[in-house]
């Protein structure tokens, strides 16, 4: 069985900036009888990554560990394979640097946060899903002693903290805004998946809005967006202007599927300035390359 029906391709420059590399062992998700590997397909080193690039028609991508597994350790030892994914000159991959936000995990961060500056690095990503908040309010102390060396990383590389959002939980978008409250306006924050799932996206993209008019260094995507999403946010960017320099093309590969991120972006009647902003400009200017 082959990833994609052979021979689709964009017929356009593509950006991706957030998919996942790596291998991972299949698990007994939320209790099943037997262990499964959802997504199907992995990309377990550049060749590979690469090699899917190639056969969609992506011209780069942003990668960062592949995750999943309720296990906060795992996606730790991905980022050597990120690491040499993204040291090639040729600029293909860019990387994302995988860190916790958990106290527990900070020694792990800490030693993660040596790899920021390192060539084609320059995003630093995590989620909540595996434990911990995005609410600075929040955290504790050995939260706060991993955080600091995050923030510090971000600032000195210019790297964007790219922070996975959801409805509920510490992931949740609410926690997530109070996040980009506090550090926005010094760094760049990627709100992955603005917001993640109905209620997420109702609260994300009116504040969305906000933040880019009082000046925050806020980003975001449509990966995992339901339905309605995309049309919403693209429609109030036409119809406010602004923010137009603000929303990037994600594919979330293997979580979701290539096409059909795609197409929630083509599909829709908008400008073109706006499209290719969203499929390729925008990342470009971010990441300067």
């Amino acid at each position: 069985m082959g990833r994609f029906k052979s021979g689709l391709k964009v017929d356009r420059k593509v950006f991706d900036s957030h998919c996942h590399i790596g291998e991972m062992d299949k698990f007994p998700y939320y209790g099943i009888p037997e262990p499964v590997s959802p997504t199907v397909f992995d990309d377990k080193d550049r060749a590979a990554k690469i090699a899917l690039m190639d056969q969609l028609g992506v011209d780069r991508a942003v990668v960062m560990s592949n995750y999943g597994i309720p296990d906060p350790t795992q996606p730790f030892g991905l980022n050597p394979v990120v690491l040499d994914a993204c040291a090639n000159p040729d600029g293909r991959i860019i990387g994302g640097v995988w860190f916790s936000p958990m106290g527990k995990m900070k020694d792990a961060t800490l030693e993660a946060m040596k790899y920021a500056g390192e060539p084609g690095i320059k995003v630093l990503k995590s989620t909540c899903l595996l434990g911990g908040t995005w609410d600075p309010e929040e955290w504790d102390d050995d939260a706060k002693v991993g955080w600091d060396a995050v923030l510090a990383a971000a600032r000195k590389h210019d790297h964007v903290l790219h922070l996975h959002t959801s409805p509920g939980g510490g992931s949740d978008v609410s926690n997530c805004i109070k996040f980009v409250r506090q550090f926005g306006k010094e760094l760049k924050i990627h709100v992955v998946h603005a917001g993640g799932g109905v209620s997420g996206h109702i609260k994300f993209i009116p504040e969305f809005f906000n933040l880019v008019r009082e000046g925050y260094k806020v980003y975001t995507d449509t990966s995992w967006a339901v339905g309605f999403c995309p049309r919403w946010l693209c429609d109030e960017i036409e119809k406010q202007g602004i923010g137009e320099d603000r929303v990037l093309f994600s594919s979330d590969e293997p979580w979701s599927d290539f096409w059909g991120e795609y197409y929630k972006i083509d599909g829709l009647e908008m400008s073109e300035e706006l499209r290719n902003n969203i499929f390729w400009a925008n990342a470009e200017r971010l990441f300067g390359v």
